[in-house]
């Protein structure tokens, strides 16, 4: 593996127009800070972003249509499968981050130069397949979110991938984190909801820490969607290049802990307030749905207008956040496979790989999901099943290299670190496999 002392030598030698906003990073803001006075918060408040964006992401409209089938459909009984997912996020984001503050690159970086150009592409390929049918459900999520104001698609997700293109490829990179910042709180709308919908609360907190199997094959298979869309491949993969990105180094990954078990305790809140509100009124009146946008109409009978308004606008919010989040996963991922720059700081004057597969990705979605009558779910389908068995790969990667001394050196994880994360990997082995026994209809 190339050296750290090889890996800085090689940024010094960039050519001038490679990185346009160059003078900032971590470093200088931490310097800010401390000349203020600020203290030990402005050190959190230097590497915030990361955790937190990769976090709320996971609450996508994917997700979002994940939870509310859960307690859609199970009410308040398979509720512990959130806070259980909630868990693994903080074990393997960490892990993510460790990796990438101590060598410098994304995951598909690191996989590239530790095995090799072919373990590379495989990589870049396998999240940039995985992940087309996830941007194309954000797309679908805003196009759902304006239907319910009577905007057609065909107006919105265009739009809507003008905005994020325009965004990434002519916004520095503290500015595109400051609107996706801003873009995230929306979220905080289904905390509101899951409050007003006026759930027993002694059944949520019974059944957020008491575990209940399945009783059919459609718990088995929502247990699994929890799971993969809470702990998503294309979340890891971002939340380790974005950390590189924002030039978190190993002796600030104290802080960044933080901001990693924030963004993953939000996320696990704010689905299990979407799993709760639905489980309150939607379950509660014998209601059916195949999505978001279903569960945003069916509320209106049963909890109010309002409750329509805080659960479209959260949709709305969400779909906008993961739609610039998981195709900047995907450009990291590519541009790293290749071994081109990837970073939202690359001066967009000049032909950029990364911000090339960003608008082309986004493009490409935005426009299958303007086309009338294409089957969309059939294709959000396959990419959920593609992440469902890149998730136990991704994770024993992630594992296999944070052990690695020739990757970390003297920073590795310890053997109680390794044994935690081995039996988490084996838990979602567990998960995935009682999946695919419940397709082949061995489990009822």
């Amino acid at each position: 593996m190339r050296s750290r002392r090889g890996l800085h030598h090689a940024r010094r030698e960039a050519p001038p127009h490679a990185v346009a906003h160059h003078r900032r990073g971590i470093a200088l803001r931490f310097q800010r800070f401390r000349s203020a006075g600020a203290g030990a918060f402005a050190a959190f408040l230097a590497v915030l972003g990361p955790g937190l964006l990769a976090g709320l992401s996971d609450d996508d409209p994917a997700g979002i249509t994940t939870y509310s089938v859960l307690g859609t459909d199970f009410g308040y009984r398979l509720l512990w499968i959130i806070p259980a997912s909630t868990i693994l996020l903080v074990q393997f984001h960490l892990l993510a981050v460790r990796i990438g503050a101590v060598t410098g690159l994304g995951f598909v970086g690191v996989i590239r130069e530790r095995w090799g150009k072919g373990a590379g592409y495989f990589g870049a390929l396998g999240l940039l397949f995985a992940n087309f049918g996830t941007i194309c459900a954000e797309y679908g999520g805003i196009s759902a979110a304006g239907s319910l104001i009577d905007i057609p698609n065909w107006i919105s997700s265009p739009i809507a991938a003008v905005l994020m293109s325009t965004l990434v490829v002519y916004g520095s990179f503290h500015r595109v984190e400051r609107v996706l910042l801003l873009i995230s709180s929306t979220l905080a709308l289904y905390i509101v909801a899951g409050i007003l919908a006026a759930p027993d609360w002694g059944q949520v907190l019974h059944n957020s820490v008491i575990p209940h199997l399945p009783d059919s094959p459609a718990g088995w298979v929502v247990i699994a969607a929890t799971l993969g869309t809470t702990l998503a491949p294309w979340g890891l993969a971002f939340i380790q290049s974005y950390a590189v990105d924002k030039k978190v180094t190993l002796d600030k990954l104290r802080w960044e802990r933080v901001d990693v078990v924030v963004g993953s305790l939000l996320t696990g809140v704010i689905g299990l307030a979407i799993a709760v509100a639905c489980a309150a009124t939607l379950n509660r009146a014998g209601v059916h749905i195949k999505d978001a946008s279903d569960a945003a109409a069916a509320l209106a009978p049963l909890a109010g207008n309002f409750a329509t308004i805080l659960f479209g606008a959260g949709l709305l919010g969400a779909s906008l956040l993961a739609a610039a989040i998981v195709p900047l996963a995907t450009a990291y991922s590519i541009a790293e496979g290749i071994g081109a720059p990837a970073s939202l700081d690359l001066d967009s004057r000049h032909f950029q790989l990364f911000y090339a597969a960003f608008v082309g990705l986004t493009v490409a979605a935005a426009s299958v999901v303007a086309l009338p009558g294409l089957p969309l779910i059939p294709l959000i389908y396959t990419s959920q099943v593609v992440n469902a068995v890149m998730l136990p790969l991704h994770v024993i990667a992630l594992q296999l290299l944070v052990r690695d001394e020739r990757v970390m050196g003297a920073a590795r994880s310890g053997p109680w670190s390794a044994l935690a994360a081995w039996v988490s990997i084996g838990l979602i082995l567990a998960c995935v496999a009682a999946l695919a026994l419940s397709w082949l209809g061995l489990i009822h």
